[in-house]
């Protein structure tokens, strides 16, 4: 599980919209990689139309921002059409990044057990190292938080 200052774990993903994102294709700027459990959930919605809303604050701030789910690129982009998310959507369907970054874990929702993604945030730096990580990350404020963090660097 990768800790604050380590080298942020590459990756490349498809996005929404075709195309594909190479986390060492965006040093020398700083990158936010949002992990959310599900598309259209109301947690996940709040939180991708959140971080949508900031994107040129975010831009401003010599940031970009990512969201990555299990969710397919189809699901992605019904998604995106839905709620008019301007934030770009990355599908990890083999959970391969969410285990990179160590958010695939074990939940326990009703006494019932399974595999799943902890919301959690990383900050990743110019350099590429991972500057600030946010877990079990609550979605009231949490947006504006991460600007603040990004505006600090």
């Amino acid at each position: 599980m990768p800790d604050i200052s380590d080298m942020a774990p590459d990756f490349t993903l498809p996005r929404d919209g075709a195309g594909e994102v190479t986390l060492s294709a965006q040093r020398g700027g700083t990158v936010v990689l949002f992990f959310y459990p599900r598309d259209d959930t109301p947690g996940c919605t709040k939180e991708s139309i959140g971080f949508s809303e900031q994107l040129q604050a975010f831009a401003d701030a010599g940031a970009q921002v990512f969201g990555i789910s299990r969710d397919s690129i189809a699901k992605h982009d019904k998604f995106v059409a839905k709620h008019g998310l301007t934030t770009p959507l990355l599908s990890d369907e083999n959970s391969t990044v969410c285990e990179d970054y160590g958010v695939w874990v074990e939940k326990n929702m009703y006494g019932r057990k399974s595999m799943g993604i902890e919301r959690s945030t990383f900050v990743i730096d110019a350099e590429g190292r991972i500057a600030k990580i946010w877990r079990k990350v609550k979605v009231p404020g949490h947006v504006d938080e991460v600007l603040e963090a990004v505006k600090a660097l």
